[in-house]
């Protein structure tokens, strides 16, 4: 399926109403450990995009939604279910590990 741009205008939408779990990407242009982790969340889209939504959300254009879930450092990945906040990780992530953290709230 992909990974779907977030912004204030789809959020509650594509994440808080949200029949599937989805894994959320909080990133910055400018961030450089981002652009390792973005080809990781691509690759996980494609794997597991029928189980789960994944989505993209760029901090500076949307400071509104990374302030209200506390978003400090990115990249930040945070799993959503049922439009709670199931799981997070910081930093840059091994793909396996990134997986097995989906899979274990799917």
């Amino acid at each position: 399926m992909g990974v779907i741009v977030l912004n204030e205008s789809n959020w509650h939408t594509e994440v808080i109403n949200s029949d599937k779990p989805v894994v959320v990407d909080f990133w910055a242009p400018w961030c450089g450990p981002c652009r390792i982790i973005a080809p990781i969340i691509e690759e996980l889209a494609m794997e597991l995009g029928d189980k789960v939504k994944f989505g993209k959300l760029n901090t500076d254009e949307n400071p509104n939604i990374a302030m209200q879930y506390g978003i400090r450092a990115i990249p930040t990945i945070m799993l959503f279910y049922k439009g709670e906040v199931a799981d997070t990780r910081i930093g840059v992530q091994p793909k396996e590990a990134l997986k097995q953290m989906i899979l274990s709230h799917i």
